[in-house]
């Protein structure tokens, strides 16, 4: 009988093993999923997109304005939280959103008075931030339906967006045909790569204007760690116009090149560029030491153990630390107060069109316009 059982015992244990590694294997597969998210201004159907990876982090993305309304990241106790301001449905991002997790375009970030020269012809823009244009105008990138394609390989799975913006759209030259895919692999990062072709030469500049809180939407952002690979910013005006000139960080509250806590030199309004963008609202020159995609940034949360390593192709970051925020908005039970969340916008100089001395946002006809920017989560 003790020879009969042993293999018994063993045949059983390799079954239960079997059907152990099978249900693990079950749910360790990248999934995307698809519901109605509701309805454009223009009667057009919005949907939400839900990419989770083999690790079950979850990144929601809807087709209007290529917004990521969801983000889920690890914590030191093993917990999965969001970590992006958002709202929980289409209405709030249609009525009053400040780009929450919206995609950006033609031009992110401003340009002065709303115009630009190019080829010797100007070209003037809607005014939509003071007297400057911001984000694309009145009806950006952030405020269209884009047409959504599934994507889905074994290592990753994502959601490619397409837009055509038609020639003069808000005001910019040539017909823009722009296709954004969104990744979202095993390592647990959300890449985002950009890709641009026109008729007609004219200017772009697009981005990303996630919110970022690794907290989970608990408190502020100020005491978030910070690192900035960046020797030098770029001064704006009262209007966060760019002077023309760049600004070394040494000795500034701008200096990030090593960890710092963001509520370090906020509130140094004795510096005039702390004053002028009512805290950080500026953008980074990267310090290269590559070409192509390089690690520029990285935000730490000490409380909840959360890690942001941001990477990008782009010459610039802007960093923004919610200084516009006021209370005056709510979604998924948090309130969104002053600073209570940050950006990194990765992009070209503002208001470059303007200036000849920056890096050009110039595309023409038979040009490609490809950039890419990944933003990766872990715990410390």
């Amino acid at each position: 009988m003790k020879n009969l059982l042993s293999p018994m015992l063993l045949l059983a244990c390799i079954a239960l093993f079997s059907c152990s590694k099978n249900k693990k294997d079950e749910t360790m597969i990248s999934t995307i999923s698809k519901e109605v998210f509701g309805e454009a201004p223009d009667g057009q159907s919005v949907d939400l997109y839900t990419l989770t990876n083999a690790n079950g982090m979850t990144v929601n993305i809807t087709n209007y304005g290529g917004i990521i309304t969801k983000l889920t990241a690890p914590d030191k106790n093993g917990g999965w939280t969001d970590v992006v301001l958002g709202f929980d449905s289409l209405a709030p991002y249609l009525k009053d959103s400040p780009f929450f997790g919206a995609l950006v375009g033609r031009y992110g970030n401003r340009i002065a008075k709303g115009k630009f020269t190019l080829n010797g012809k100007e070209y003037t823009l809607p005014v939509n931030n003071g007297p400057n244009s911001l984000h694309g105008g009145i009806k950006g990138f952030d405020k269209v339906v884009w047409k959504a394609t599934e994507i889905k390989s074994d290592s990753a799975v994502g959601l490619q967006l397409d837009y055509v913006s038609k020639d003069m759209e808000e005001g910019y030259p040539g017909t823009l045909t722009v296709k954004v895919t969104y990744t979202l692999d095993n390592d647990n990062a959300l890449s985002i790569n950009y890709q641009a072709t026109t008729d007609k030469p004219t200017v772009v500049n697009l981005t990303n204007h996630s919110y970022f809180n690794l907290s989970g939407l608990k408190r502020d952002i100020l005491d978030h760690e910070v690192t900035i690979l960046s020797d030098s910013i770029v001064p704006v005006d009262s209007t966060l116009i760019p002077t023309g000139k760049l600004r070394a960080v040494d000795g500034t509250p701008f200096d990030f090149r090593k960890p710092t806590k963001i509520n370090a030199g906020i509130n140094k309004t004795e510096d005039e560029q702390i004053k002028n963008g009512g805290g950080y609202d500026h953008c980074w020159v990267i310090k290269r030491t590559q070409p192509g995609m390089m690690h520029f940034a990285t935000v730490k949360d000490p409380e909840s153990g959360r890690v942001l390593e941001a990477f990008t192709t782009e010459p610039a970051v802007q960093f923004y630390s919610g200084n516009f925020l006021d209370g005056s908005l709510q979604g998924k039970g948090a309130t969104y107060a002053k600073r209570f969340g940050l950006c990194l916008e990765t992009e070209h100089y503002p208001d470059s069109p303007n200036h000849p001395a920056f890096p050009s946002t110039t595309l023409n006809p038979g040009d490609t316009y490809n950039t890419t920017t990944k933003y990766r989560f872990s715990v410390k």
